[in-house]
């Protein structure tokens, strides 16, 4: 597969995981307390206020991989989606690792960014030969 195809998936896997990571940024902005509820956390002030400084970075996230997946060289775009393949597989391992008993949303959670990682897998290597 061509380095033009390989950017095109890459730049289609940051398109979608700029969306998820909006959402989440939503989330933890605005009902910070449900998302710590939905990952079995006990949600304090303190916990919410860290929650929506995660949130805000978040959005420059999102921001920077929307920016990427549509205004990114090719050299650009390759280098976030290796990035974003680590962070997404990290967030997956970080998720399972909450200090609490998994819950329904958290196992969800650790699926979406595991899934991500494979997406990204195999936008970036998916096309190559084993020549």
């Amino acid at each position: 597969m061509s380095k033009a195809a390989t950017v095109l998936r890459a730049r289609l896997v940051l398109r979608a995981g700029s969306i998820v990571f909006g959402l989440s940024a939503i989330a933890l902005l605005f009902v910070p307390a449900v998302f710590n509820s939905l990952l079995g956390l006990a949600t304090t002030s303190d916990l919410e206020w860290a929650m929506r400084m995660i949130g805000i970075t978040l959005v420059a996230l999102a921001g920077n991989m929307y920016s990427a997946s549509t205004r990114g060289s090719e050299a650009s775009v390759i280098f976030s989606g290796r990035v974003m393949l680590i962070s997404a597989f990290g967030l997956g391992i970080l998720t399972l690792l909450l200090p609490v008993p998994l819950t329904w949303f958290a196992i969800a959670y650790a699926v979406v960014g595991f899934g991500f990682s494979a997406a990204y897998a195999w936008a970036l290597l998916g096309g190559k030969s084993s020549k």
